[in-house]
């Protein structure tokens, strides 16, 4: 039977020990609220869970009801596209939001409380509030703090680390944090499988300079599933000797026609940040390493928009007045929202932009405005009444790139095309994915 909470509190996909640690700190923090894990953990989170069930008991995502939810807390993500199936309390009125992260720049979430700061790892954020509240803690949920803080740093090795990390790993390790298990959960599997993605890597080994960095990319096709692809990127990394080192790992899915590509990154150097490529990319990380999952995605596509974001390259050779539609389907500040109701339908669109006089720029209407509308006679006010003001909007001389990162930041699907301030064109998150990553029709 499932649960019905009225408060929860979850993490990101494919969660790691950083991840599983801040919902269980959180938990401590936050009483009266259910932890809940996304269905996809981390191998070795897995593993750690399977010994240690009977101490940290906690459901997934498909044994809780939603319906009662009216507090989401959310650790180690500040994205909703990062978090499993939670979509539905996106748009939840009166949702009570309380957002931790260790990555400042990037949020998406508009949330009441919590903390976003940058930290090696998002359970020393909650690490010194247990400190602050003198929280007690057991030896075991101090282990599995200590591992949570250590995977996110290198063991305090990585240039991400803040001296408020090796202050936590103190305070845990005084609470009889065991180094045995956090070692042993740590250590990441290295066996026939990854030895031969290693080879494959190597035998293709290419070295190259990027705004002054040294650089290596490897694509590779993978039959099933390889765990612990990471610690071979990493290897690589250190064996071809380069600042940055990429794995683009493309596998088959099953019953479909199209593949999926897992992107890897590991930095040693501290200008290139690997955190914000994978965000721009739509994964996350911290800026020695990173991943990110990219479906129905051409290798060669997504290798072109990680050397362009390296690059810096703003100004591309492909524009956003290359790619962007026009004319554009808009509505006058002054047209009901009832009539703008009959165009969202009979189009089919999510949004329209409002302009003023000639195409002059005011706002955007959307779907989800419509639901302030709370009296029937309120369809009959102008759709400036219920607009959003503030519209995001972009240069048609910039570059794809450079939507991408705003849609990602602002999670929005369309960006109007605006010069001189007037509306030109409209770019959607369909066009940009498009020239990425090459997508094929049905």
């Amino acid at each position: 039977m499932q649960s019905t909470p009225s408060a929860i509190i979850t993490t990101h996909r494919n969660a790691d020990f950083d991840a599983l640690a801040s919902v269980v700190a959180a938990g401590l923090i936050y009483p009266d609220a259910q932890p809940v894990l996304p269905k996809q953990v981390n191998p070795n989170v897995r593993g750690f869970l399977s010994i240690h069930k009977d101490i940290f008991d906690i459901p997934r995502r498909d044994e809780i009801e939603l319906d009662a939810v009216r507090r989401l807390i959310v650790v180690d993500a500040n994205r909703w596209d990062r978090l499993d199936r939670f979509e539905e309390l996106r748009e939840r009125t009166g949702l009570d939001l309380i957002v931790w992260d260790h990555h400042e720049d990037s949020g998406q979430m508009p949330h009441r409380s919590g903390r976003i700061m940058e930290m090696g790892s998002t359970t020393t954020l909650l690490t010194r509030v247990l400190d602050r509240r003198r929280k007690l803690l057991t030896p075991m949920q101090a282990t599995l703090m200590l591992a949570g803080l250590y995977e996110d740093t290198g063991n305090l090795s990585f240039s991400s680390t803040r001296a408020e990390d090796a202050y936590a790993a103190g305070y845990l390790l005084d609470r009889k944090a065991d180094l045995t298990i956090v070692n042993k959960f740590l250590r990441p599997a290295y066996g026939e499988k990854q030895k031969a993605v290693l080879f494959d890597m190597l035998k293709a080994a290419r070295r190259q300079k990027i705004n002054g960095y040294s650089v290596s990319f490897s694509r590779l096709s993978i039959e099933g599933h390889v765990s612990s692809l990471a610690v071979v990127v990493a290897m690589y990394r250190d064996i071809v000797n380069v600042d940055a080192a990429f794995g683009i790992f493309e596998s088959s899915v099953r019953k479909r026609k199209r593949a999926r590509c897992m992107v890897i990154g590991r930095s040693g150097i501290e200008g290139l940040d690997m955190g914000a490529i994978m965000r721009s990319l739509g994964g996350g990380g911290h800026p020695g390493a990173g991943s990110a999952q990219l479906r129905e995605a051409r290798p060669e596509a997504v290798e072109g928009m990680i050397r362009d974001l390296i690059a810096g390259n703003q100004q591309a050779s492909v524009q956003i007045s290359d790619l962007m539609s026009f004319p554009v389907q808009s509505v006058d500040e002054t047209t009901s929202m009832e009539t703008v109701a009959r165009l969202l339908r009979k189009k089919g669109y999510t949004g329209l932009p409002v302009v003023r006089g000639e195409d002059l720029l005011v706002g955007v209407i959307s779907r989800r405005d419509f639901r302030k509308i709370r009296k029937e006679a309120q369809l009959k006010a102008p759709v400036k009444a219920f607009m959003s003001t503030e519209a995001r909007t972009i240069a048609p001389g910039l570059s794809p790139i450079h939507a991408a990162r705003i849609m990602v930041r602002h999670d929005v699907g369309r960006l109007p095309v605006v010069a001189k301030g007037k509306i030109i064109g409209i770019i959607t998150r369909s066009d940009t994915m498009r020239y990425f990553y090459d997508l094929l029709p049905d």
